[in-house]
């Protein structure tokens, strides 16, 4: 199972010059890197990034990443998978970018 991560462009320009990352900035602060399945990525894209343009969404295999990733309830009860370790590009299957349109933001391909 993939699961996904939303990074702003520059967020993800620093990851790849470090090869780790903590996360974007709600990251450090909850302590942990916040993800979202394929069902769940549209609403986190709607409510945490409404109206931001290029932002570009990483995928990652879910078991690869081992215990360190944890499904805790959050929005709804809805549980949602959380890293507690840094995130490293060897984790990445791979990175898209997910543009505005008229509608809203529109998910590359890959994800559903």
């Amino acid at each position: 199972m993939q699961v996904f991560k939303i990074l702003r462009r520059p967020e993800l320009e620093a990851f790849e010059k470090d090869g780790t990352t903590h996360g974007a900035p709600i990251d450090l602060s909850d302590g942990f890197i916040h993800f979202s399945t394929a069902t769940q990525l549209a609403e986190t894209l709607a409510l945490h990034f409404s109206g931001e343009n290029d932002l570009m969404i990483l995928s990652v295999e879910a078991e690869a990443l081992g215990a360190a990733l944890r499904w805790e309830p959050s929005r709804g009860g809805d549980r949602f998978p959380h890293l507690y370790r840094k995130l490293s590009l060897n984790d990445v299957l791979w990175a898209r970018p997910c543009t505005l349109g008229p509608g809203g933001h529109i998910l590359p391909g890959g994800v559903l």
